[in-house]
C-alpha cells in the first residue's frame, strides 16, 4: 500500500501522514458515530481526560473528551478497527503481516478550550520487548493548526526511550521540549497519522470554533510481548490483521481474564 519514498520516511522521521486514507464521506459518518457516542457517555460517566500537565501549558481549564476502547461501544468504529486500509499501512510500517490491538482511544477536543497534550513518548506508558508499537491517529474531521493538531519531533525515535516526567501523565520537561519546537501536522478529514511509540509528539490547544475529533489506534506485533503488564483493557489482544502466532508461547498479551493476571485499565495516555 506505501511507496518506497513514504517507507523510507517513515524509518528516517518515526511517522508518516497518509492523506485520504478514508474518503471525508466516511469520516463525516465515523464523527457523527463519535460524537453520539460521547452524547451517552456524559449522561453517565465523567468523560474527561485532560492531562493534569497540560494545565501547566495552558493555565487555563480546558476540556478534552475521550472513550476508550470504542469497538465495545459502536460496531461501525469495530469495523474501522479491521479496515485493510488501516491495518495494510500498520503491518507495512510495524514490517509484520499480523498486526494486534493494544488499545484505542476516541478524543473530541471541544471548540475554543481543547486541552493539549505536551510533548512526550508512548513508551513509557506501557514498554515492550521489541519497541513494534505503534500509534495510528485517524482524523474524523480536518485537524489545522488552531484546531490543536498532531505534533511531532521527526528522527527523536531514534533517540531510543528517554526519561520522563510521570506526575500529571507521563511528558518530558516542558521547558525542554515546548509544544511549538516540534513540526505540526495538519490534517484532512479522513487522513491518518502514523507513528512509532519512540517519537516524541504532542498537540496543542483548540482555540477554533469547531470540535476536534480523532481516534488513536494502539497497535504492535503479536511477538512483541509487554515488559510490563499495564495500561491493560478489555480489548487488548484483539487480532485486526493476520494471525496470533504467539498462543502458548510468548509473556502473556494483556487481554487474559482478570482473575488470571489481576489489574484492569488504566487512565488515559
Amino acid at each position: 500500500m506505501l511507496t518506497q519514498d513514504q517507507l523510507d520516511f517513515y524509518q528516517e522521521n518515526g511517522y508518516l501522514h497518509v492523506k485520504g486514507l478514508f474518503t471525508r464521506e466516511e469520516a463525516a459518518a465515523f464523527r457523527a458515530e463519535a460524537h453520539a457516542l460521547i452524547d451517552r457517555l456524559q449522561k453517565t460517566s465523567n468523560v474527561d481526560a485532560t492531562w493534569g500537565s497540560a494545565k501547566e501549558v495552558t493555565m487555563t481549564q480546558t476540556s478534552l473528551l475521550h472513550c476508550h476502547d470504542v469497538q465495545f461501544q459502536s460496531a461501525l468504529l469495530t469495523r474501522l478497527l479491521v479496515d485493510e486500509r488501516l491495518t495494510g499501512v500498520a503491518a507495512e510500517v510495524m514490517d509484520t503481516p499480523n498486526v494486534q490491538l493494544h488499545h484505542n482511544k476516541l478524543f473530541i477536543k471541544p471548540p475554543e478550550k481543547g486541552s493539549p497534550f505536551p510533548m512526550h513518548q508512548d513508551q513509557p506508558f506501557f514498554p515492550h520487548d521489541k519497541d513494534s508499537m505503534i500509534a495510528a491517529i485517524i482524523h474524523f474531521d480536518d485537524a489545522p493548526l488552531e484546531k490543536g493538531c498532531v505534533r511531532m519531533v521527526p528522527g527523536s525515535h531514534k533517540q531510543g526511550a528517554i526519561p520522563h516526567i510521570q506526575e500529571g501523565g507521563w511528558h518530558l520537561p516542558l521547558d525542554q521540549y515546548p509544544i511549538e519546537s516540534s513540526v505540526a501536522c495538519e490534517a484532512k478529514a479522513g487522513d491518518v497519522l502514523f507513528f512509532s511509540y519512540l517519537t516524541i509528539h504532542g498537540s496543542g490547544i483548540n482555540v477554533s470554533n469547531e470540535a476536534r475529533t480523532t481516534l488513536l489506534v494502539q497497535m504492535r506485533d503479536p511477538l512483541d510481548p509487554p515488559s510490563v503488564l499495564t495500561h491493560l483493557s478489555r480489548g487488548q489482544g484483539m487480532m485486526l490483521r493476520g494471525v496470533d502466532p504467539s498462543a502458548g508461547k510468548a509473556t502473556p498479551a494483556g487481554n487474559e481474564p482478570k482473575g488470571m493476571m489481576g489489574g484492569g485499565m488504566m487512565g488515559a495516555k
